[in-house]
């Protein structure tokens, strides 16, 4: 939007792929959102009461601007028990969810021109995070025909002199494919072969079906090299307190902080003590909400590979699909807006995930099984010429 009162860079600026979608959707009756990875779940009433208690306790102050010590000393806990990671205070930053943390990481090691390479399909808003941070996004495309696994030979292709670091998202969103130790391990040792830096995007972590989840910095060599991203968005449904965290390094942490003193000093405090009742709750909350997003995911996968024009692989983890619609003959966007028109069901397509998407289209199993039967029920019915 050209604007005399809007910086230049932004006058050829368009809404994002997913703005449109929404913008589109609006008004539509009997909806099915399948779209937004929003858990149907309100946080467990124990963290929203123990808030509640805190702020009436007078927790609603600044916070030291690495988060408070309780919550930090507790990750650092839950990761020495549950993967033999040790973190001290002062590698741990509490962000304001892990979009947050992932721009503070990128801009305190990116310099004007350095390289990110991101396998793709992928977040969507990676792209823009490293451009704001100076950076460059390099695109893997990852292929169904393989899983949508990375290749690593492909990745070493992709290296330059300006190739500053590597972002790995296990379990994927938007794929929800995991990433198997022998690709992380190759991953690994490009990243030691080229002194390169790996923003591990872990936020999805709790749910992995298959194999047990790996931490990229649990493998060897690869903890002081490794910035991990993490979030209580997903793992405890909490995506409205914007709680997130980074571990990494004491240099690169204090140059985050350094940064976030110009953007919003600390996290919010209540929302800090929310997230230490959670990890207290750990064991309660996430088995069973992995044991249902499974049971969703698996439900999904039979019934989209019921339907003639889609399908889509075995599910592994987070509580995403890549459905193929390639059989339709039309582009990703046009089977979106055929499913929302004659459907009433909401999926985002592929392209929103970056050109290795096209002829896709993502759905979040975040509603219930008898919802995603009669999203897939009124699917099934549409006719393509």
């Amino acid at each position: 939007m050209k604007h005399p009162f809007l910086a230049k860079r932004y006058w050829n600026q368009e809404p994002t792929d997913l703005a449109k979608v929404f913008q589109r959707a609006s008004g539509t009756p009997n909806l099915i959102d399948l779209s937004l990875g929003d858990p149907d779940f309100t946080t467990d009433f124990r963290i929203s009461e123990a808030a509640l208690q805190d702020t009436k306790a007078g927790w609603t102050h600044y916070t030291d601007s690495l988060g408070i010590p309780e919550l930090r000393a507790a990750i650092a806990r839950d990761y020495h028990q549950t993967h033999g990671l040790d973190y001290q205070m002062n590698e741990l930053m509490i962000t304001v969810g892990a979009c947050h943390g992932t721009y503070l990481a990128l801009e305190a090691i990116l310099d004007e021109g350095d390289e990110v390479i991101i396998p793709s399909p992928h977040f969507t808003p990676y792209n823009g995070q490293i451009k704001l941070a100076g950076g460059v996004p390099v695109f893997l495309q990852v292929y169904e025909k393989d899983g949508f696994q990375v290749c690593p030979e492909a990745m070493e292709k992709r290296l330059t002199n300006r190739t500053r670091a590597i972002l790995v998202n296990t379990p994927n969103n938007p794929t929800g494919i995991c990433y198997g130790r022998k690709i992380l391990e190759s991953i690994g040792n490009i990243a030691v072969k080229n002194n390169l830096i790996i923003l591990a995007d872990e936020v999805y972590g709790a749910f992995s079906f298959g194999e047990p989840f790996v931490p990229m910095a649990s493998l060897p060599g690869l903890r002081d090299r490794t910035i991990t991203l993490g979030s209580f968005s997903k793992e405890y449904t909490m995506t409205g307190w914007r709680m997130g965290y980074v571990a990494a390094i004491p240099e690169i942490i204090q140059c985050m902080r350094d940064i976030n003193e110009g953007i919003c000093f600390s996290a919010p405090a209540v929302s800090q003590r929310a997230a230490l009742k959670a990890i207290e709750l750990k064991d309660e909350i996430q088995p069973k909400l992995k044991e249902t997003y499974k049971r969703r995911m698996d439900k999904a996968y039979h019934l989209i590979n019921q339907i003639p024009f889609l399908s889509v692989t075995e599910p592994q983890g987070a509580f995403y699909m890549m459905v193929n619609c390639k059989k339709t003959g039309k582009t990703s966007e046009a089977v979106m807006l055929k499913i929302l028109e004659e459907a009433g069901v909401l999926v985002l397509p592929g392209n929103a995930f970056g050109e290795a998407g096209e002829g896709y289209l993502r759905i979040a199993c975040t509603v219930t099984e008898t919802v995603l039967e009669e999203a897939f029920h009124r699917i099934g019915k549409i006719k393509w010429e």
